[in-house]
């Protein structure tokens, strides 16, 4: 009898298991591209994760997008900057910076990925859609995005992870060399760009991987106080 009943929760933790293991949390169950859906598997994310892609940071950066404002901006990854990362330049303690190069020189993408309405977390969703715009080419470009009006999406879509699951899931995605788009807002600083995530109407966020896939890989980003 005993035996018995040891089966019968043996296999309830199981079952438990494969339900967890199935579900979807935002950017970890689906980032970057290859997969099923769009993303990477557990073992190519560890094995990029692993790989210190701040070590090829640039020093110095273009001075020429200050007033660009919302652009997409298409270029190839430099480095990838966690938050807090005091060995390369402009360090930001609560963004991750992807330094893309593009016209000629390197720029900073600024990713907020701490919601200072539930600090240590940022709400994210991870999704299949054409580049609006047109191909990718390198330089900056005039395409508005709009989260609800362009891809479908609204808060419910997205889901909280913990800042640290994010920034890994972020860097696996972007590969050093890989071709990107990001839809973000350059307006005051000459080298940086912001507001990669859900903002204003037709000037929303958001990064864009495996660019030459007629079904990019988007990662997205919301706050939790924000309803759409």
């Amino acid at each position: 009898m005993r035996s018995s009943a040891r089966y019968t929760v043996f296999a309830v933790l199981m079952a438990a298991l494969v339900v967890a293991c199935s579900s979807s949390s935002g950017l970890p169950a689906s980032t970057g591209p290859g997969g099923a859906d769009g993303g990477i598997d557990g073992a190519a994310r560890d094995a990029a994760v692993d790989v210190d892609k701040a070590t090829t940071c640039a020093k110095t950066f273009g001075q020429a997008i200050g007033s660009v404002g919302f652009a997409r901006f298409d270029g190839t990854v430099v480095a990838v900057v966690p938050p807090n990362d005091q060995a390369c330049a402009e360090p930001n303690s609560t963004h991750l910076v992807l330094q893309l190069a593009f016209a000629g020189a390197t720029y900073r993408m600024v990713i907020d990925v701490d919601d200072s309405a539930a600090p240590g977390s940022i709400r994210s969703h991870t999704m299949s859609h054409a580049l609006p715009g047109g191909a990718w080419s390198d330089g900056w470009h005039s395409v508005p995005l709009d989260y609800v009006a362009d891809l479908g999406l609204h808060a419910t879509d997205f889901t909280s992870v913990k800042t640290a699951e994010a920034v890994a899931s972020i860097t696996a995605a972007l590969d050093l060399g890989a071709k990107v788009s990001v839809f973000a807002t350059a307006q005051g600083e000459a080298d940086s760009a912001h507001l990669v995530h859900r903002n204003l109407t037709g000037k929303d966020g958001a990064i864009v991987v495996d660019v030459g896939s007629a079904v990019p890989t988007w990662l997205l980003f919301a706050f939790s106080d924000q309803a759409f």
